[in-house]
């Protein structure tokens, strides 16, 4: 009995402890699915919306195209232009999935056999040689995750990827890992990369181009074909290989492929236009901040292209011509505008663009010289003078703030042609007749004049002034002429149109137009500025035989030449100077340094096109001026002659402090500059 009993105790014990061993293995099995439940939770909290990828919007470069469509520029922090996927070529799309993702059409966003396979790789390697994710994983990886190496990103991405599944198809997936991807040599995206490596678009690629674009994304600093082309070359054949493995490409296109060399240089566009361009940008940056860089801007711009070559040639001949003569170093800017429009055609801001950026076009200031004289001429004809009407060039000594101060303006090699027409007096630049009518009208109401016409920098109150002596820009110049052919003035324009990567419309230009001029004064000022070329500083621009109008421009030494002018489509303006402020070289004036580039310009931007002078074209005085004539009804008989040490003060007149350059004899009257004393050109020609 007591046996009996002992074993019952026994048994029941026994019973009691295997119930135990089972419940403490329910609670540690339940504590695990817990935690490990727990710890899913927590590694999925926080998980993106997938449906974000329908407002999907990478960083994309900007590009700005030319008036007649050409492309010009990109604009970007990250080289990317978006493609659609269905613009992908298959070829290309095989040569990822060779290398990337096998499977990538038969899984659903985690591949188990490959992720079981490179399991089993590391382990025998000892470290990890084969990677398991999807291109499904990657492409939640590279949207949606931090860079970090635990167990949590890889759940977050698992899921990610399941979900990335469910919404999209494979083909929109694959497009947008392209799109995404970063190969190296600042090119995100596809179509970037293929422009950076190839210099061509996507839809152009090759087996061995497509081939050595999908090596690049695993490392892609140490398989670019510049930096490391062994490695690149082993690379690219590897998914050559798997391509021929996966039936993507033949025996025979495999063999091929395997023969192409490698890209050796980066086939970076550099900028067309590159002076114009970063006028642009500057401009649009103010208004669009981060997002001209970023957000695939569409930029229409004004300038054309066919003239913007034209324009680079003729600074590019007329550069290397005078440093045949002359010590290197010379600069020269040229800035064409449609006068119909105001939209700025060409812009050229120096020699070389690569060499230095500054835009001489826009942000040099310099003194314009003869250049200027128009803007006096202007200012008496709106106070009721003619062409024909008179003045007298003659030797005038004028005080300024004291009468220590004084300044006698003088003509070329001190000849003066007492009563003069106003053409005759700009036809030939003469100096004492101009700051005659700046004087007899007024420095104050001159300056006036160049304000309403624009003129941004400060301009001295004093009547060597009226010789532009006082720093101005070549664009506020060439959009002041612009008023001189029609009435007219714009503000500049750069641009027509701005839109977004889908089209819409974010900005249409705006075209600010002021009228400036009468219409029969526009008429005089046009016929004052074609005898200039008929018969003054700019005769050589005659062997254009059309319709031409403008004025050349020198300052003392040599320092700066210009000459600004127009036809009946286009007005350009041209500067030459160094940047040193130092002489270009001696007898270097507009008509001899400035004048030819223009002429070239306008030759050439409409070659091909002749025109007649018409019948009946303004002409000149004639070598000599005339006696005689109506004068300014507001003047007094005989102003403006003999006049040293006194006459009339308009605020501080100042002699330019300036080295008097020599006076050989001079066959013709030429311009004078605002010292009074230019010399001719060697072969007899009036200089600018």
């Amino acid at each position: 009995m007591k046996e009996n009993v002992k074993k019952i105790i026994v048994e029941v014990l026994n019973s009691l402890s295997v119930s135990r061993k089972r419940i403490l293995l329910t609670l540690s099995a339940a504590l695990v699915i817990g935690l490990g439940a727990g710890y899913l939770m927590w590694s999925l909290s926080g998980l993106p919306q997938i449906r974000m990828l329908e407002e999907y919007a990478p960083l994309e470069t900007t590009v700005v195209y030319s008036k007649d469509g050409e492309l010009l520029a990109e604009l970007f922090i990250e080289r990317r232009t978006f493609l659609p996927y269905y613009k992908i070529p298959q070829l290309v799309k095989n040569a990822f999935i060779a290398t990337e993702d096998a499977r990538f059409y038969h899984h659903h966003g985690i591949d188990f056999l490959r992720t079981l396979s490179a399991f089993v790789s590391n382990v025998k390697a000892g470290g990890i040689v084969q990677g398991g994710s999807t291109i499904t994983q990657q492409l939640a990886k590279m949207l949606f995750l931090k860079p970090e190496r635990n167990i949590s990103r890889k759940i977050k991405e698992a899921f990610l990827s399941m979900m990335i599944e469910r919404h999209y198809t494979k083909d929109e997936i694959l497009g947008l890992y392209l799109n995404q991807t970063y190969f190296g040599t600042r090119a995100y995206g596809i179509e970037a990369a293929s422009n950076t490596y190839f210099g061509k678009s996507t839809a152009e690629l090759t087996a061995a181009e497509s081939a050595l674009l999908a090596a690049m994304p695993k490392a892609p600093s140490n398989y670019s074909p510049f930096k490391h082309p062994d490695r690149a070359k082993i690379r690219r054949d590897y998914v050559l290989r798997r391509m021929l493995v996966n039936n993507f490409i033949s025996e025979e296109e495999y063999e091929r492929a395997l023969k192409i060399p490698l890209p050796i240089t980066v086939k970076s566009r550099r900028y067309r236009a590159p002076y114009f361009i970063e006028f642009l940008r500057e401009n649009l940056e103010a208004k669009y901040g981060d997002r001209l860089y970023t957000s695939g801007i569409r930029i229409n711009s004004t300038v054309d292209l066919r003239m913007q070559e034209a324009a680079e040639a003729a600074v590019t001949k007329g550069i290397e011509q005078i440093h045949k003569r002359r010590k290197k170093g010379v600069q020269a800017a040229l800035l064409a505008v449609d006068l119909k429009s105001g939209e700025i055609r060409a812009m050229v801001g120096g020699t070389d663009f690569w060499e230095t950026q500054f835009n001489r076009a826009v942000s040099a200031q310099r003194q314009p010289g003869s250049a200027f004289k128009p803007f006096v001429y202007l200012t008496a004809l709106n106070r009721g003078m003619i062409p024909d009407d008179t003045v007298v060039d003659t030797e005038v000594t004028y005080i300024g703030s004291s009468k220590r101060d004084l300044w006698t303006p003088g003509n070329y090699e001190d000849e003066y042609n007492g009563e003069v027409t106003l053409r005759t007096a700009l036809t030939h630049s003469m100096n004492a007749a101009t700051v005659c009518i700046a004087d007899s009208v007024g420095i104050e109401n001159v300056i006036a004049t160049a304000r309403a016409f624009g003129f941004k920098s400060t301009i001295q109150p004093y009547l060597s002034s009226a010789l532009g002596a006082s720093d101005i820009t070549l664009i506020d110049l060439v959009y002041a002429y612009s008023a001189f052919a029609t009435g007219k003035k714009f503000d500049p324009i750069y641009f027509d149109r701005v839109t977004d990567r889908y089209g819409s419309v974010l900005e249409d230009a705006v075209r600010v137009q002021k009228k400036l001029i009468d219409p029969g004064v526009v008429e005089e000022m046009r016929d004052l500025l074609s005898s200039v070329i008929q018969h003054g500083t700019g005769s050589a621009a005659k062997v254009l035989n059309r319709p031409l109008y403008g004025k050349t421009g020198t300052t003392n030494d040599f320092g700066d030449a210009w000459f600004v002018g127009f036809d009946d489509d286009t007005v350009v303006g041209v500067w030459v100077g160094r940047d040193s402020h130092k002489p270009i070289g001696h007898k270097e004036t507009g008509a001899t340094a400035a004048l030819p580039i223009w002429i070239e310009f306008m030759k050439n931007y409409k070659e091909g096109v002749a025109v007649n002078q018409a019948d009946g074209a303004n002409q000149a005085d004639g070598g000599k001026p005339k006696s005689g004539g109506k004068a300014d009804g507001g003047k007094a008989d005989g102003a403006g002659i003999g006049r040293a040490g006194g006459g009339k003060t308009d605020g501080a007149v100042k002699k330019p402090d300036v080295k008097i350059p020599q006076k050989p004899a001079p066959p013709k009257k030429p311009e004078s500059k605002p010292d009074g004393k230019p010399p001719k050109n060697p072969d007899g020609k009036p200089p600018g």
